[in-house]
């Protein structure tokens, strides 16, 4: 079992070491296949994510699917600010916060309620929205690319919850809260870099 955690701790942490590509779909062009790689090549982006989809399966009914559910709607409402120009501070800061906070709550087996688990996930899904609507490509379309991030987002987190099953196991449980910690450690490198 420690083997499993230690394996995936390594896979976390090398994506941490990865540059940024979630910033940069310039030269795929618009539409619906840019907006879908856009937070697939983003390890920033990628393991807030999957974190989601395991808080959500930590949770269990209802966060596993509303949690899920919120982070994409508010997501799009954020990367609408970000077309339309509106500043947000901190951004970056607030996705790498998103990994190390969202880790951190699997790792520790944090257990709030279901609406300060929404409110949390939805603060951090507008920062990860704005960094998609602020660079969203000239030559595409808003709501196809739009289309694309938030079917490529539910797959991230179809991901985590995946992933998250695996709490109905002692062996599985604590591999969960491993991957947390991972993210949540891997955030800690993005949020160096952010600031």
């Amino acid at each position: 079992m420690p083997s499993i955690a230690r394996a995936l701790f390594c896979l976390l942490t090398a994506f941490a070491a990865l540059p940024a590509f979630a910033h940069s779909t310039e030269h795929m062009g618009g539409g619906f296949v840019a907006g879908f790689m856009h937070p697939l090549l983003g390890p920033d982006h990628v393991v807030a994510m999957v974190a989601v989809g395991l808080w959500g399966a930590f949770l269990g009914a209802p966060a596993l699917w509303v949690l899920p559910v919120v982070f994409p709607l508010v997501m799009a409402m954020g990367g609408v600010l970000g077309v339309l120009g509106i500043p947000l501070p901190g951004v970056e800061v607030g996705i790498a916060l998103s990994a190390v906070l969202l880790g951190g709550m699997v790792a520790f087996a944090v257990r709030p309620p279901l609406w300060v688990a929404g409110l949390l996930v939805a603060v951090f899904a507008v920062f990860h929205g704005h960094a998609h609507g602020t660079e969203l490509p000239h030559e595409s379309s808003p709501l196809v690319y739009s289309l694309g991030f938030v079917v490529a987002t539910g797959m991230l987190h179809l991901a985590g919850i995946g992933f998250g099953a695996l709490v109905q196991s002692p062996a599985g449980r604590v591999a969960v809260r491993a991957a947390g910690g991972a993210i949540s450690v891997v955030g800690l490198f993005f949020l160096q870099g952010a600031m």
